[in-house]
């Protein structure tokens, strides 16, 4: 069962994408802000969007594997639309509030208690954040072995 998943050649597609968008995100990131923030390595949001890399790799591989034709292509398909439009929808919507609230929250100068800490904002994406991360899944999807 172990070595099933091992050779798993669309899972280490999958894998690959989200590695790859985590770095350049890490990079670009410390590019524009000066600073190395290691947490840009984990976190989400930014350029490019690392969930959007993922579900396209995924589903280049399975429709390298098994056909535009398969029930699993229209599910990996399906699943990414789903993903890219939660990450410029719902998602974008909330780090927008949290962005709003933390401003409210902490604008006064006054430090923040042991017990208080500000909201994650980094949540969703742009659709060119979304967009960088779709190119990037499926060049990755196309050019890795299957």
């Amino acid at each position: 069962m172990f070595n099933d998943l091992l050779s798993n050649t669309v899972l280490w597609i999958a894998v690959a994408c989200w590695a790859a968008a985590q770095v350049l995100k890490l990079i670009l990131y410390s590019i524009h802000s000066g600073k190395l923030e290691i947490e840009r390595l984990f976190g989400a949001g930014g350029m490019p969007s690392s969930h959007t890399s993922t579900v396209c790799g995924l589903t280049v591989g399975v429709a390298r594997i098994y056909g535009l034709s398969s029930p699993l292509f229209t599910l990996s398909l399906v699943l990414a639309c789903i993903v890219m439009y939660d990450a410029t929808g719902v998602r974008r919507a909330a780090g927008e509030h949290a962005k709003v609230l933390n401003q409210l929250l902490f604008s006064d100068g006054e430090s923040m208690t042991p017990s208080q800490k500000a909201l994650k904002e980094f949540l969703g994406h742009t659709p060119l954040e979304v967009l960088g991360g779709a190119i990037l899944g499926v060049v990755l999807g196309l050019i890795m072995p299957v």
